[in-house]
């Protein structure tokens, strides 16, 4: 009952945190969006010409059109930290009729048609508190507005101003950033869109489109989770499965007697079942209300999405879902049938007359010597097919079928085991191989759970491991410089936050500075169904040196722009080296551009395109910086070499607050962080699995000292002492969990190569190494060992410390 509670726990907390996190998202996004029918927004980064305003102001079958300025920035708190903020200006007069929650509501003596005054949400002012004065990064300066009242809308921070001050205030004069549109009765929203005739830097979006974005790219980490959290489920039915089995084994003769007084064998069938679906129900009900504990604790440390980063780590409110328990209540049911149902079939099969007389006793039902072998070649056929709709079902059911294939497995194993094992000459230890050989089959209830549960935990080991490894790798090769300054977290924030081009020609003349390299980063919307893509345009030079390259590097082509792509984008958006994209750039323009090489990133899930700074320069004459790597001089202290830069933007007009710098090491330790952090619940899943195998081994040991108290019984009759007892059961114990524990470790390596290269790559579209923490593999292998020897022995201390003659006089 336990292990079920426990593997619907983790699957019901999975599923309230991505549904509370994603509600909150949804509820964030409505309130700032609005109801429009739809919105026009910019293909590009900039916005669009507010020209076209006029034209769909003016369109007579529009009943409202409402015009807004989004600008992502940061703005100074009291402590003098900088907090990532929402800009947006409207049209007071416009735009609470289409989203009331951003109605302005102005304290005594302010105006929401000033543009110097801001309006601020309730996340907004927690995050920046009651000052009068709210100061916004605008390049590497701070424009300083007067906060002026408040506005409803929920969700991340967000400052609300009047159109024209944003517009003023963040070089954003005569461009728009969408419109949102409501149309008059009975319009024709196809048609309106016809007779506006938009121009090609304009696009129609869906009001929600946010949240299908986030949707679509957490939706994998979501899939992974829930999966994970089902495996435990699936180990708490092996779990069942032991203890059904040896509880019919124990109760043969009761059901024989039941059978010849007329217990059908259908309704022995039915009486183990009703037994397990019972052993379900109590699990799941219980599940349920750990899961909602266990949900609102994960949602209050790790944020919505349990640490990834992919939701902005917010803490949303629990949302219970009743649909959602009644479906993991019925699997917990159903994992519970599932694991009586061979031990249901054994007391169906048995001969109630022989089984009276204790003979004909089967607990598995006949050997299928094939069955192991076909279900592992099954397992390595559906690992090779590609996923459906982004998700790597058939992976997945490999998965389930290497664990089925190993456990099938199990008799084989013992029986091969064993065959090396030369004949003991103490007793116990001989009645204890020879019992082994002679009951292998009784060994898949023993050690099922230990199995499953011991892959599981090999697997995810190692798949934590190797991309944690390769993360550490790729760190050290985009690192190579001894300094990096950075003004925006987020590509969104890339256009507020940046260095002038005569900032960075400054800095690269201060003391001690070798060498700079600066990135400028755009975010691109190639597909509104999906996340703005990051373009990073850097000095490449060779690409071989400068980029971490996966695959063939491309001979340039003469007269085409170079781009590199990484492997996400890659498998996103199905493009390949040598293939040609279109780029939408700043102002309406578009530029085609060739696909040199792929290259791998890490860092950006959504995909990213890099490109030579001069080609950009080039295409678009933006010449911003957001990033830079600085080189030192040979002799020159980092820390003093970092002071000069924050003196020379000082010079230059900026405020050093508004950049953030970080040595290598700093970055190194701070994503490694980020990383664990991310698969923190990995490490929750393996231990609840490991608890659950563990459950299962002392379970079944202890259920085997009941059934044969008579066995102990005569042995003590015989001259055993209750030490040689104890020997006896944990010999057995160590010979079983031993088998588990090489099976559990070979198939949680095989589980793990599907992991790392089937599931992952089809999941979040990066290529691994795959790395192997034998250390770690062993201790995890050698504690799961010691702990089912340990759980023999306390067993057999129960079973010596009974009265054995009792036990053997039951039949005379």
């Amino acid at each position: 009952m336990l292990a079920v509670a426990l593997g619907v726990a983790l699957a019901f907390a999975v599923q309230l945190i991505n549904a509370s996190a994603l509600a909150e998202f949804g509820a964030a996004v409505r309130s700032v969006n609005g109801q429009p029918d739809f919105e026009l927004r910019a293909t590009a980064a900039g916005g669009f010409d507010e020209q076209v305003y006029a034209r769909v102001a003016a369109h007579p079958r529009i009943a409202i059109a409402s015009p807004l300025v989004e600008v992502d920035t940061y703005a100074l708190n009291a402590g003098g930290e900088r907090v990532p903020v929402r800009v947006l200006g409207l049209d007071a007069l416009v735009a609470p009729a289409l989203s009331p929650a951003l109605l302005p509501r102005a304290q005594e003596g302010g105006s929401a048609l000033d543009p110097q005054a801001v309006f601020l949400n309730p996340a907004a002012r927690r995050a920046l508190g009651e000052a009068a004065t709210l100061r916004l990064q605008q390049g590497s300066t701070w424009q300083d507005l007067a906060v002026r009242g408040s506005v409803a809308a929920e969700g991340p921070p967000l400052v609300v101003m009047d159109i024209a001050g944003t517009q003023a205030s963040f070089a954003r004069l005569g461009r728009l950033s969408r419109i949102d549109v409501r149309l008059q009765d009975g319009a024709e929203r196809a048609a309106v869109l016809r007779e506006l005739a938009l121009p090609a830097d304009v696009r129609v979006a869906s009001p929600d489109e946010a949240q299908l974005r986030v949707s679509n790219l957490s939706r994998s980490y979501r899939v992974n989770l829930t999966v994970l959290a089902l495996v435990a489920l699936f180990t708490g039915s092996f779990l069942v499965f032991s203890v059904q089995s040896l509880a019919v084994a124990k109760r043969l003769p009761h059901l024989a007697l039941l059978g010849v007084l007329g217990l059908s064998a259908r309704e022995r069938l039915g009486l183990v079942l009703a037994e397990s679906a019972l052993l379900g129900a109590l699990g799941a009900a219980l599940g349920l209300a750990l899961g909602a504990a266990l949900a609102a604790f994960a949602l209050q440390r790790l944020g919505g999405d349990l640490g990834s980063g992919m939701l902005g780590g917010s803490a949303p409110a629990l949302q219970l879902d009743a649909g959602a328990a009644v479906v993991y209540a019925l699997l917990g049911v159903l994992a519970a049938l599932a694991g009586g149902w061979v031990p249901a079939r054994v007391a169906q099969r048995m001969a109630p007359a022989q089984s009276l007389k204790g003979l004909g006793a089967d607990t598995l039902g006949r050997e299928h010597p094939l069955l192991a072998p076909a279900l592992l070649a099954a397992a390595g056929l559906l690992a090779l097919l590609p996923p459906v709709q982004g998700v790597p079902l058939a992976a997945y059911l490999s998965v389930g079928l290497l664990l089925l294939g190993g456990i099938a497995f199990v008799p084989t194993l013992v029986s091969g085991l064993l065959a090396l094992v030369p004949t003991p000459q103490r007793a116990e230890l001989l009645l204890a191989v020879q019992r082994a050989r002679d009951q292998r089959h009784t060994a898949v209830v023993a050690v099922a759970g230990v199995v499953a549960a011991l892959s599981l935990a090999v697997a995810l080991t190692v798949m934590v491991a190797s991309f944690r490894s390769s993360v550490t790798q790729w760190l050290d090769q985009v690192l190579p410089a001894d300094l990096y300054v950075r003004t925006a977290v987020t590509s969104g924030a890339s256009d507020t936050a940046f260095l002038a081009a005569e900032v960075v020609a400054a800095i690269a003349r201060s003391p001690g500075v070798a060498r700079v390299q600066a990135q400028r980063v755009v975010p691109l919307t190639l597909d509104p169904a999906r996340p703005a893509v990051s373009l990073l345009a850097r000095g490449i030079g060779n690409p071989e040196q400068g980029l971490p390259l996966v695959g063939p590097l491309l001979a340039a082509e003469p007269g085409a722009t170079a781009v590199y792509a990484s492997e996400t984008f890659a498998a996103l958006y199905g493009v390949r080296p040598g293939d040609t994209l279109t780029l939408p750039l700043p102002g309406g323009g578009q530029a085609p551009v060739q696909v040199r090489a792929l290259w791998r990133d890490y860092a950006r899930q959504q995909g990213s395109l890099a490109i030579e700074a001069a080609d950009w320069q080039r295409l678009t004459g933006d010449q911003r910086v957001n990033d830079l790597a600085v080189w030192v001089q040979a002799g020159a202290e980092v820390a003093a070499v970092q002071a000069a830069l924050q003196a020379r933007v000082r010079e230059q007009g900026g405020d050093p607050a508004t950049l953030e710098f970080a040595t290598p090491g700093e970055i190194r330790v701070q994503s490694l962080r980020i990383f664990d952090r991310s698969f923190a619940v990995t490490y929750w899943l393996q231990a609840v699995a490991m608890v659950i195998g563990l459950f299962g081994i002392a379970a079944n040991f202890s259920a085997q000292v009941l059934a044969r108290r008579k066995e102990f019984g005569t042995l003590q009759h015989l001259g055993f002492t209750r030490g040689q007892l104890r020997l006896l059961v944990a010999a057995e114990g160590a010979v079983w969990t031993g088998a588990g524990a090489l099976l559990g470790t070979a198939l949680g390596l095989a589980v793990s190569v599907v992991l790392v290269h089937v599931v992952n790559p089809q999941s979040f579209h990066w290529t691994m190494e795959w790395v192997v923490p034998w250390p770690r593999l062993a201790a995890l292998a050698v504690a799961v060992l010691a702990a089912g020897t340990l759980t023999a022995w306390f067993a057999a201390r129960a079973a010596a410390s009974r009265d054995m003659a009792l036990a053997v006089k039951e039949d005379w």
